[in-house]
């Protein structure tokens, strides 16, 4: 990335949009009714998010459109690598389980990750609709944004698919685990 945060160079830009085209290409079962070239054009006057779309992607998530929202005509995207990304593993859930704990503190936190990546948590809902498109998280799991009812009582909630079956369950927030990262949502 050059020298200005948040910002791609022109070089990136265009690399990113390559490898971002040629996923639409490949997995349009994920967007039917969905053009690239109107993806493109949202991105172009969006360069935060391009950005993070890039982070993304560094971070192994596979960024791919799984839909568009009728009313903002904004383009929704997921990470849609076959497991939990890589770039985003051994975490707990967020900064506040993240100071809590005494030792062995994990690098980071998915909230906090999250957050300097510019996307949101998949919640439940839309971790359930992206399995609907393929099969994730077989070997691993993901965060999954939580309820503050949960949350306030020192849980969190993450995701994963066995047996072949969505399956969502909780554990101490403060956790981590080398096969559980999160999976983000972005919309452009």
């Amino acid at each position: 990335m050059n020298g200005s945060k948040k910002e791609l160079s022109p070089e990136e830009r265009q690399q990113l949009l390559g490898t971002l085209k040629a996923r639409f290409e490949k997995n349009m079962n994920r967007h039917n009714g969905l053009e690239w070239a109107a993806v493109q054009a949202r991105l172009e006057v969006n360069p935060g998010k391009l950005w993070s779309l890039s982070e993304m992607e560094r971070t192994g998530g596979e960024p791919d459109v799984v839909g568009r929202d009728e009313k903002t005509d904004e383009a929704i995207f997921y990470d849609c690598s076959a497991e939990s990304p890589r770039g985003r593993r051994s975490i707990c859930y967020d900064p506040e389980a993240l100071a809590a704990r005494k030792e062995n503190k994990p690098a980071d936190s998915a909230v906090g990750m999250a957050a300097d990546m510019g996307i949101e948590l998949l919640t439940e809902e839309q971790y359930r609709e992206l399995q609907k498109l393929g099969r994730f998280d077989t070997k691993t799991s993901s965060w999954l944004k939580t309820p503050s009812e949960i949350r306030k009582l020192g849980g969190a909630i993450f995701g994963d698919f066995r047996y072949g079956t969505v399956f969502v369950y909780h554990n101490g927030a403060d956790s981590y685990y080398a096969a559980r990262g999160f999976r983000g949502a972005l919309r452009v």
